[in-house]
């Protein structure tokens, strides 16, 4: 694979993104993570998979350029088809997926680590759904996930103002299960990973199935309400000019059309 490496150790899996400079969340490292689970789902010696990015970031968000070769508002919603698609496979996956996240998780990266069972990250790490500053929503059942761990009224913020929450602030919020340092960060992925390693695989599946019992239609509803409106609002001149003005570095101007 171009973008993913994976090393396996004590019946954990350890899976790397490496995209340089942001690890963005195009689809072909879609595709890939989608290869990835096929590859590990019937391996009796893989247990837990630990996600994380190599370099700066975790994941900074989606490829905005890659956007921009997007011709069509059913173009755009079937690449969040692909995301919403994934990301649900991810959150119901028989084994545990726990996300290792430093430097940032933002937009589709963020979207990304809402889908694994467990996060973990630095406490300065920068979490957050910037979507609207570009004229945008999110895309990969974001608008749906986010919410389940941090609540409407404080997931409307994050949404409305485009303001990441830290690493700290995301366990104070729920979003996150516990904070470390960065040099500590991917030693207690491994030490929580192994731990889960050793629980019957039997049970483990089980649980992950019943859990997953917590999303109602309602749920379903959304992420397919919301596939469509990321095509819309693609398609509409706030969303072009955002997607413009990101490429270009420099503020966009909405007019609401």
């Amino acid at each position: 694979m171009e973008y993913i490496q994976i090393k396996k150790e004590n019946q954990v899996a350890f899976i790397s993104i490496n995209r340089p400079p942001a690890n963005a969340l195009g689809s072909a490292l879609i595709e890939e993570l989608s290869q990835l689970l096929d590859q590990i789902e019937d391996d009796f010696d893989t247990r837990v998979l630990v996600l994380h990015g190599e370099g700066r970031f975790f994941s900074a968000g989606a490829d905005i350029k890659e956007f921009t070769t997007i011709q069509s508002s059913d173009d755009f919603g079937s690449l969040g088809e692909k995301g919403q698609t994934l990301f649900e496979r991810m959150e119901r996956f028989p084994k545990p997926i726990i996300a290792a996240i430093h430097g940032a998780a933002l937009g589709g990266g963020l979207e990304l680590a809402m889908a694994c069972h467990i996060r973990l990250v630095t406490q300065n790490a920068k979490l957050g759904l910037p979507e609207l500053q570009l004229g945008l929503v999110p895309g990969f059942a974001g608008t749906q996930r986010l919410p389940r761990y941090v609540g409407m009224a404080k997931a409307a913020e994050m949404l409305f103002t485009s303001e990441p929450i830290t690493g700290d602030e995301a366990v104070k919020w729920g979003l996150a299960n516990h904070a470390y340092s960065d040099e500590e960060l991917l030693n207690k992925a491994k030490e929580l990973a192994e731990k889960i390693a050793k629980k019957s695989p039997v049970s483990i599946k089980a649980a992950i199935e019943l859990l997953n019992y917590g999303k109602t239609n309602q749920f379903y509803d959304g992420v397919k309400r919301e596939s469509e409106l990321f095509g819309e609002v693609f398609s509409s001149k706030d969303g072009q000019e955002g997607i413009r003005a990101f490429i270009e570095k420099r503020e966009p101007h909405f007019k609401g059309e």
